[in-house]
């Protein structure tokens, strides 16, 4: 069986054929339409090692394999391009050829990308992503960590922040659409009312407690544990975990709590104990998940008449929540709801705060 062989190939063994014949190299030349100057060669390996070194590849040096010019391209994509006199905050591959071409390293666009790509590099955007400047940022997670691992059943923690404040207006969103029909929502409207709803997750059975508020500050935080004193009044412990807000984490509050818990044992009230998040850490607030999924199921795309009526669908959504995980019991955990964008659990790695929906 014989096996296919190049053009090149063919070329070489006619060449040294029609040589050891008689032929002369300006025939052979013209008869094969190659150059002299190639019979030569070809003519000169076969005498110089025969068969071997007639068909043996051509050991050529690619561009991209030059050390030092491989040097010279990480040198230059270590500066800025403004060091180069480039008017740019990012290089080009047109500028990175051309500077290195003042620099003595010639080498076509090709070959950069060669070079870049074989190091394992690529050219990618930059996102933002949220970064928590704590400075005991281990330690604090670690000690909500522990608190969950170890919850007893007469303890309940609860995962707190505010959804708004936001403007009762026609919100933009999905919508299903004719293929000539561009969905608008006007830039300026009038606004309907502006709601903040505070809210609590538990995280154990995945209940959800909330109610409307004119402002974010100190007397909410403490409304919002009075309600949850009421609501889970026959729990041993209540663990309240929060951002690092400032009415959060103020004096008042501390007080609130030093003082309850001074007398909760003797009134068969829960005690409270705070859990605070890292700061900048709005990421492991579980909560933020649930708003995520609230807010894509019914204020996005939404023209709520009234600021009662967007109260009422909020308020909806949260009975219709509490109900579900009443009767399918569930810890906060993966998919909550089936709804939200984000997985709700409190993990470093997650990232509960949806920016395509908050």
């Amino acid at each position: 069986m014989l096996l296919p062989v190049s053009r090149n190939q063919r070329h070489k063994s006619l060449t040294v054929l029609a040589h050891e014949a008689g032929f002369s190299l300006r025939e052979i030349a013209t008869h094969l339409a190659v150059s002299r100057a190639s019979v030569r060669t070809y003519i000169g390996d076969y005498k110089a090692g025969g068969l071997e070194s007639l068909f043996a590849k051509a050991n050529r040096s690619r561009r991209e394999d030059d050390e030092a010019l491989k040097s010279a391209v990480f040198t230059l994509l270590h500066e800025p391009p403004s060091a180069s006199g480039i008017n740019r905050t990012t290089w080009k591959m047109v500028d990175l050829r051309r500077v290195l071409a003042v620099r003595g390293h010639h080498a076509g666009m090709d070959a950069i990308r060669s070079i870049l790509r074989h190091a394992g590099y690529r050219w990618k955007s930059a996102k933002i992503v949220l970064t928590s400047t704590d400075p005991n940022y281990r330690e604090k997670l670690g000690h909500i960590r522990s608190i969950l691992a170890n919850l007893q059943p007469d303890e309940r923690f609860f995962s707190i922040d505010e959804f708004g404040p936001f403007s009762v207006t026609v919100k933009p969103g999905r919508v299903l659409a004719a293929a000539d029909v561009q969905p608008n929502v006007p830039q300026w409207q009038k606004s309907k009312g502006c709601l903040i709803c505070t809210a609590a997750l538990e995280l154990s059975s995945n209940r959800v407690t909330h109610f409307y508020s004119t402002a974010k500050n100190t007397d909410e935080m403490i409304r919002m544990a009075t309600a949850l004193l009421d609501e889970y009044g026959l729990m041993r412990k209540l663990y309240l975990s929060w951002d690092a807000a400032s009415w959060h984490l103020s004096r008042r509050l501390s007080a609130f709590i030093s003082d309850h818990n001074e007398s909760a044992q003797s009134r068969h009230q829960p005690i409270l104990e705070l859990a605070p998040l890292p700061a900048s850490a709005q990421f492991l607030n579980v909560i933020e998940s649930v708003f995520s999924g609230m807010a894509r199921a019914i204020i996005h795309n939404s023209d709520y008449a009234s600021a009662d009526a967007a109260k009422a669908a909020i308020d909806r959504y949260f009975a219709e929540r509490n109900q579900h995980f009443t009767e399918h019991p569930k810890r906060a955990g993966k998919a909550i709801w089936r709804k939200e964008r984000t997985t709700s659990e409190f993990s470093a790695a997650n990232n509960c705060k949806d920016p395509a929906y908050r």
